[in-house]
């Protein structure tokens, strides 16, 4: 990251840029690029460092870029068929790849979509629909209202993306049901089936977590299933960040039960090392995706879908698409299943040596075991009261973010039973070029800066 102040950046960032507007007089291309490249080199983020750790957002494959930069300038759409017919077909081949992988049968289909979030909308609107035709309910037509009280059911920790989702799709956000998790981090069964039999509510989906963002604890997706399926409710998967696993023998098993899902989230710009956004919703039966089904006279009217020139209109909410897939179907045809699961196994390791030098060190604290790549730890604040101490973790890794050295996550852990809620550092470890010495730096600033602030607030 570039040091010094967040709004000191920024402002620096838009004086070289100029007045805003648009000028009336070009600089020409070389020079705007020029521009623009150095802008980002100087005040962007370098994500290949290996002391980049926040965030599920990972260097990205040079590959992908290369074929980014074909399925832009192709500038093909999915909507119809001519509007790009080889994308097209790449994007189904990537879709049954995958659905492949996730081990969906023939019946299975996809679409790629701008980011987890809006895969995540997606199946929550295909639940929805299909909850209000269980109950002979055209929702789409007349609206939610005739629906008694539809509910999707959660853990604490599942994305909030369903809360948007639900907001969006006239539910409400206080229609997600939050159900606590057990010491693992996954949802637990006994709550879910007392929620679930509730006589007032109509359970539409119940989500279960395949990676959650903090800890990457996986739900039981047949548990879930075998408790949701009794009322007519969908099971949607949302493993955004824990398909990737997928690609190793090693974390394959703990996707095991992902077949007991009726619909799965998937994120590629996580792990997959795609530029952002590389999302796709599968379902195990393409018939759920007739909901979204258009036809449109100046597109794809009756006779041309008759005559096989439809094209992926009645599986997105966008028009207009572009094909992501292209840099998806270069990537897998590049490095295979084995070249992106041998990535993954060198991150998983990282952050097993990362818990485990956190463990040794007594100015640190293992908060949470290690399950895909991230880990949760925090200095440790001797002589603090729990305020203290959760401060202490802002403090630390502000100091480390302005300072352009390190860039590392928090999170706050919820409390359960006899552990309070508290405030956690974390890092999220995707970069299978990084080694074990550059995470032993890493982790040797962040113990320094806390001897830092410990010794600033002393003095004060």
């Amino acid at each position: 990251m570039p040091a010094g102040l967040p709004a000191d950046v920024l402002r620096r960032t838009a004086q070289l840029l100029g007045e805003p507007r648009v000028p009336s007089t070009g600089v020409g291309e070389s020079a705007a690029l020029d521009l623009i490249a150095g802008l980002l080199d100087r005040d962007g983020i370098d994500l290949s460092h290996p002391h980049a750790a926040a965030h599920l957002q990972p260097p990205v494959l040079q590959v992908a870029v290369d074929a980014d930069r074909l399925a832009s300038a192709s500038n093909a759409s999915m909507d119809t068929y001519d509007s790009g017919p080889a994308t097209l077909a790449i994007e189904q081949w990537v879709v049954r790849a995958l659905a492949g992988m996730a081990g969906f049968g023939p019946a299975a289909d996809g679409v790629l979509t701008p980011g987890g979030s809006i895969s995540n909308l997606l199946a929550m609107l295909i639940a929805r629909d299909s909850a209000a035709a269980a109950a002979g309910l055209d929702v789409r037509r007349d609206g939610v209202y005739g629906m008694r009280r539809p509910v999707v059911l959660c853990s604490e920790l599942a994305h909030f993306s369903i809360q948007r989702a639900c907001a969006a799709l006239g539910l409400g956000e206080d229609a997600v049901i939050a159900i606590p998790t057990d010491d693992d981090f996954r949802i637990r069964l006994d709550v879910l089936a007392d929620e679930l039999a509730r006589p007032e509510r109509t359970p539409i989906a119940v989500v279960a977590t395949a990676g959650t963002t903090d800890y990457g604890s996986i739900d039981p997706i047949e548990g879930i299933a075998e408790l949701a399926r009794p009322y007519g409710a969908w099971v949607h998967a949302d493993a955004a960040y824990g398909f990737g696993a997928l690609f190793s023998d090693r974390l394959a098993p703990l996707l095991a039960e992902l077949p007991a899902a009726d619909s799965v989230t998937l994120d590629l710009h996580k792990i997959g090392w795609q530029p952002a956004a590389t999302s796709m919703l599968l379902v195990a039966d393409q018939e759920r995706f007739s909901a979204l089904g258009r036809s449109v006279d100046y597109l794809n009217p009756a006779d041309d879908i008759d005559s096989g020139l439809d094209g992926l209109l009645g599986r997105s909410l966008q028009t207009t698409r572009r094909p992501d897939a292209v840099k998806v179907a270069t990537t897998l045809t590049a490095y295979g299943r084995a070249g992106l699961g041998k990535m993954l196994d060198t991150c998983h390791e990282l952050a097993h040596a990362a818990a485990a030098r956190v463990v040794a060190d007594s100015n640190l604290e293992l908060l949470a075991p290690v399950t895909l790549t991230t880990v949760l730890f925090r200095v440790t604040g001797r002589g603090l009261d729990a305020a203290g101490v959760d401060a202490l973790q802002g403090e630390v890794r502000r100091r480390l973010l302005t300072a352009g050295q390190v860039l590392i996550g928090r999170t706050t852990i919820p409390g359960g039973g006899d552990r309070p809620a508290a405030v956690a550092l974390k890092l999220t470890l995707l970069n299978p070029n990084a080694t074990a010495s550059d995470i032993e730096d890493l982790l040797d600033l962040v113990v320094a800066t806390g001897h830092e602030v410990r010794s600033a607030e002393g003095a004060a």
